[in-house]
């Protein structure tokens, strides 16, 4: 369900949050240049050994919420990994479908160019079909609201 912070915007909250496991957290989303398609919003990982955040720069979102759809429409499988990435490569996504009937989707969150300097990566467990689907449904929700 999308969640909204004190600001009042928009929040995703990836994964499930406890002491042992890494959630993610989508907020703050911006139109740097007004009307331009460019989005840009924060992605901060959290756990009991990792607190990070890095800005992730789209155009419209980069489809994101496109791809998660996609994911969600082949709840029977598929072969090997789907990767998305964003305009800057500061958010990269690959899903594998296993035969559990679970997809395993690894988040990269990567210092922004030039400096590239770090790297980290987490990774965590849907069910196929309607919690992919739900899931696909906040983060276009989340990048659709208009922001200021």
């Amino acid at each position: 369900m999308i969640e909204y912070e004190k600001s009042d915007g928009p929040v995703v909250r990836v994964g499930r949050p406890g002491p042992q496991l890494v959630h993610l957290l989508f907020s703050e989303p911006s139109r740097p240049y007004g009307d331009d398609p460019t989005l840009d919003f924060l992605v901060r990982a959290s756990g009991e050994w990792v607190s990070i955040e890095t800005s992730v720069r789209t155009w419209h979102g980069d489809g994101l919420d496109a791809f998660l759809a996609t994911l969600a429409e082949d709840f029977r499988g598929w072969e090997g990994s789907r990767t998305w990435r964003s305009l800057e490569h500061d958010l990269t996504l690959s899903a594998e479908h296993r035969s559990s009937g679970y997809v395993h989707m690894t988040w990269g969150i990567h210092d922004r160019p030039p400096a590239e300097e770090w790297h980290f990566e987490t990774t965590t467990v849907h069910a196929a079909g309607e919690d992919i689907r739900n899931l696909a449904a906040e983060m276009h929700t989340f990048l659709t609201t208009p922001v200021e």
